[in-house]
């Protein structure tokens, strides 16, 4: 098998979790690790391996590397997709993509002309847990799904992180975990045909709640919500014609457990084997197969279904009057 280069950019918690489980991957080398401080890309590279560290990102995008997991936060996912494409190489961009639909659709048609592949690191999609769920939606195990209810609310410490909170970077709920709802619903029933939104701003302007209502013409409906206020269940049930499936806390991630409860029945708790780690290696694996078979995009994650989840959230913010600067730039 032909060793991938994988460079990471920003070295941060959730590039933490991502470093730890490319060990897990067959065929991935730790090539290369780039922060804006030479001393924590050091420690990074050391502590998980990678052969080389970089003190700026435009060393890394010089490098030889193959393809660049961006990990920095969401409001600096633009301008580092960006000079990654513009350096040909390959890009795997943590969620939110980008901070609004326009700069998506300028960063896909970017990496088009340089022929390279880019994907939305949404883990979720890929972990065993969440195949399995939708298996049985395919098998019809609960009938037709026709309501969906999505929570995702932790009380954020003290002092506030400014990333949560900041509009230049892209702050709120919503874009950083109230989108794992909303992923889930697009991905289940596709776009509304109508939504309405509120949200309690944070004194910065931007959501630190927000309740979202999903509805469709077939009948479907979901009720989902997001909060940086309070702690919440972080689950998932899907309600079917016979039966509902109950993803337990945290419902995008591989500690969920799947329950089907039936008419009638005792409720079944499923078995879903999942392996050591923290569940990033799912994704890892799949963008070095797309590598490998010289695919531009991920067939089971498409770049199309990243611009829909985006637009989706435009509309989210349209609808409770959530601005970010950005949105005057595009």
């Amino acid at each position: 098998m032909k060793q991938v280069k994988w460079g990471i950019l920003g070295c941060g918690k959730i590039a933490s979790k991502f470093a730890s489980d490319l060990q897990l991957v067959e065929g991935a080398s730790r090539f290369a690790a780039a922060s804006l401080d030479l001393k924590r890309a050091g420690a990074f590279a050391s502590k998980f391996g990678f052969t080389n560290h970089f003190g700026s990102y435009e060393e890394l995008v010089q490098s030889d590397v193959d393809i660049i997991y961006v990990a920095t936060p969401h409001g600096f996912h633009f301008e580092h997709v960006k000079l990654c494409l513009q350096h040909g190489k390959s890009v795997l961009c943590e969620k939110a993509f980008t901070l609004n639909a326009k700069q998506l659709e300028y960063l896909i048609a970017l990496a088009k002309e340089k022929n390279v592949f880019l994907m939305e690191a949404f883990w979720t999609k890929f972990l065993p847990h969440y195949r399995k769920t939708f298996d049985l939606i395919k098998q019809g195990a609960v009938g037709t799904i026709r309501t969906v209810s999505a929570d995702f609310g932790f009380k954020s410490p003290e002092p506030k992180p400014q990333r949560l909170y900041d509009p230049r970077l892209g702050g709120g709920s919503l874009l950083d975990i109230g989108i794992y709802p909303v992923f889930l619903t697009l991905d289940l029933f596709g776009e509304p045909d109508q939504l309405t939104a509120v949200m309690n701003p944070y004194s910065t302007g931007v959501d630190e709640q927000i309740a979202i209502s999903f509805s469709y013409k077939n009948g479907m409906v979901a009720s989902l919500n997001s909060s940086f206020a309070v702690d919440t269940p972080v689950e998932a049930t899907l309600n079917g014609t016979t039966g509902r499936i109950h993803l337990a806390n945290r419902f995008h991630n591989p500690s969920s457990v799947v329950t089907i409860h039936r008419e009638e029945k005792q409720p079944e708790e499923l078995t879903v084997d999942k392996e050591d780690g923290f569940g990033y290696q799912y994704e890892a694996r799949h963008v070095q197969y797309c590598l490998a078979n010289g695919l531009k995009e991920s067939p089971e994650l498409p770049l199309s279904f990243s611009l829909r989840l985006m637009r989706l959230l435009d509309r989210i913010r349209e609808a409770c009057g959530i601005r970010y600067e950005a949105d005057q730039s595009f």
